[in-house]
């Protein structure tokens, strides 16, 4: 199966942060979607950098978008400090921010 990159975002919404209990969409960690001729490119962040679940949810997502495209997946670290303002509203609501 093909998938876009607002398909595979839909996708990634499986994915869970089981520390805060949203998903990794709602948390606004995924950061770009790049889906290429042969590879897709998933850029993600964390809540924090001392993320103990880091390779968990990194390992989940490549899972969840491999699921959603016949291309190899790439999950890299971006470079940008989480913060609530990266959340979707629901998300912010959810947690009384």
């Amino acid at each position: 199966m093909q998938g876009d990159a607002n398909q595979i975002r839909d996708g990634l919404r499986d994915v869970i942060d089981f520390e805060i209990g949203l998903d990794v969409v709602a948390l606004g960690l995924i950061r770009d979607i790049e889906v290429d001729p042969d590879k897709v490119t998933v850029t993600m962040i964390l809540t924090s950098p001392m993320c103990p679940m880091a390779a968990f949810m990194m390992n989940q997502v490549k899972e969840r978008a491999s699921e959603m495209t016949d291309k190899p997946v790439e999950v890299r670290m971006g470079q940008e400090m989480w913060n609530p303002e990266m959340m979707e509203e629901e998300a912010r609501d959810a947690l009384g921010i």
